[in-house]
């Protein structure tokens, strides 16, 4: 063969997991040539790919899969949280005096006056007192350090001093418009702060990294969080642009181990107005294939932890609350119109079955999607569905891709009872009626302040889908467990089809970017519960390998 044929790499294995439709894993190899697939097929057919400067592995029983696809995670969160906060999460702290011990024992790591501890969503249902620290028990570790425990991003509690430099008090209003869902203060009886906050958490004025630790933190938080667990493109929800300037550095280095497709805050990050002028002429120079600007994220509600999901049933310890919609009809289409005209895919959180509704509506309402446009994406449908009839006719007639996070269903799946009654024990996480039904269901993290531990990694998710077990290892709805090849494509084919990019990358065929991951087993192959324990062995980007696991090189076959 010409030297012009031959591939830089070449992998064969037992059992290559193609994902692609209708291909079953078997023996196999991928050839890669400059970044991409150049071959793939049987391991007789491999050898017409190999030349003399080809490097050859064999990974004998190994799996070779393409890269994992997590389609909604907040990287650059998750990786400033590694190095800013006090880990207080359940079940490591399980009691309210647990929580202030940790705290007190890190009083000396404050940064700017400040102490953030960390907290799982639904903080208060997962420690055994079944509520929040108060701010008179947070007052308790001090008065001096302004303390505040994040519950996973939509409620915290807030210290005195922690309320007195953000300037809540008595005479506090909250801002009218949605960040993570319309923002609010508890007050007590006489319309004091209580030190509880929904919705404000980017209102506070934390402490931020500076610009060589951000660096330095997104690097290792890629590696430990992503790359790790055979991560290989991520899309993220923007933080800041001081994170989007470290990631184009990162990758302009080549230390930067992932795809990031950037969904662009409305309002928290940017405005509507310069993200649409970004994917425009975007502020990047690393290539548009490891870093773009992909769309915008808007929040139509808050969460379900902080009761702020807009349901269609009273949330049962709120009084008659249903959550609020926090965008209207005229902001939604305007979004739509201005993201489809900038060629961005318009992702909207919406938690709550009405705020879903809500924004269906006004996308039929605004005459549809444009022609041309991304598929809108509407984050979290899918998590919960009471009324699926009803809900999901929405979801077609609007047009629009529903992103589920399997991780929640271990999360809070407990929770939806306890916080809407009987209305919250139907229609928890009916992956397997929507597959059926058609929908590209996805897999993803959520990853954000307060997730659990494992939130990051594909093989949890893909447990979640099969196992149905909770926090408290409640079984829910095991009519609706999936099968493992389903559970992979939405990790992996399905994420890059909501991305609108299936033909670039989340299956091994020719012509994708060289994408893939060596596991140490087969997953096929293991109990469901042996799914939590595969490790990746080895990454690859684009054929580049960006990742190796200590000491698994050495079982490559001779």
């Amino acid at each position: 063969m010409s030297s012009q044929d031959a591939a830089d790499l070449v992998l064969l294995s037992d059992k290559v997991l193609w994902l692609k439709e209708g291909a079953p894993g078997g023996p196999g190899f991928v050839a890669v040539r400059d970044g991409l697939i150049c071959g793939a097929g049987t391991r007789e057919e491999a050898a017409r790919f190999i030349g003399g400067a080809t490097m050859v592995r064999d990974l004998g029983p190994r799996p070779l899969a393409p890269g994992f696809v997590d389609v909604h995670a907040h990287m650059e969160v998750a990786s400033r949280m590694r190095y800013q906060t006090v880990d207080c999460r359940a079940p490591r702290c399980g009691t309210i005096q647990q929580v202030l011990a940790e705290l007190r024992a890190h009083l000396d790591d404050a940064v700017g006056g400040w102490l953030v501890g960390q907290a799982n969503l639904f903080f208060d249902q997962k420690l055994a007192e079944k509520r929040l620290p108060t701010r008179q028990e947070l007052d308790s570790v001090s008065t001096e350090v302004a303390i505040v425990l994040r519950a996973g991003g939509h409620i915290s509690v807030l210290n005195s001093r922690a309320l007195e430099l953000s300037g809540i008090d008595s005479n506090y209003q909250a801002v009218d418009h949605s960040i993570t869902g319309l923002p609010a203060v508890i007050r007590d009886d006489n319309g004091e702060p209580t030190g509880v906050i929904k919705e404000m958490d980017n209102l506070l004025p934390l402490p931020q990294l500076a610009r060589e630790d951000l660096q330095s933190a997104i690097r290792d938080g890629v590696r430990d969080q992503f790359s790790r667990f055979g991560v290989t493109t991520i899309g993220e929800i923007s933080e800041s642009l001081e994170g989007l300037a470290a990631m184009d550095r990162l990758h302009l280095q080549g230390d930067l181990a992932t795809r990031i497709r950037l969904y662009m805050w409305v309002p928290g990050t940017t405005t509507l107005d310069s993200a649409c002028a970004m994917a425009a002429e975007p502020p990047l120079s690393s290539p548009l294939a490891l870093l773009k600007i992909h769309g915008v994220k808007m929040f139509a509600d808050g969460g379900y932890s902080a009761a702020s999901a807009a349901v269609k049933r009273p949330y049962v310890h709120e009084h008659g609350s249903c959550g609020d919609v926090a965008l209207t009809p005229e902001q939604i289409a305007e979004a739509l119109q201005r993201t489809a005209a900038a060629g961005l895919q318009l992702a909207v959180h919406a938690n709550g079955d009405r705020a879903q509704e809500a924004v269906c509506e006004a996308i039929i309402a605004a005459g549809g999607v444009p022609d041309g446009a991304p598929t809108p994406r509407i984050e979290h449908a899918g998590n919960f569905l009471p009324e699926p009839d009803v809900t999901t006719k929405l979801w077609a007639d609007a047009g629009i891709h529903p992103v589920p996070q399997p991780v929640f269903l271990y999360t809070f799946g407990d929770f939806f009872p306890t916080y809407l009654g009987d209305y919250g024990a139907h229609g928890r996480f009916p992956f397997r009626d929507l597959l059926d039904q058609g929908w590209p269901l996805t897999g993803s993290s959520d990853v954000w302040i307060g997730s659990e531990q494992q939130a990051t990694n594909p093989f949890f998710s893909i447990w979640c889908t099969l196992a149905r077990r909770t926090f408290f290892g409640e079984l829910i709805d095991a009519d609706q467990a999936i099968t493992l090849t389903e559970a992979l494509r939405m990790h992996t084919l399905n994420g890059a089809q909501i991305l609108g990019e299936s033909h670039l990358y989340g299956s091994l065929e020719v012509g994708k970017h060289a994408d893939m991951i060596i596991l140490d087993r087969d997953p096929y192959a293991v109990a469901v519960d042996e799914l939590l324990d595969i490790s990746v062995d080895e990454v690859f980007l684009a054929g580049r390998s960006v990742y190796s696991r200590a000491g698994s090189a050495a079982r490559d076959e001779s």
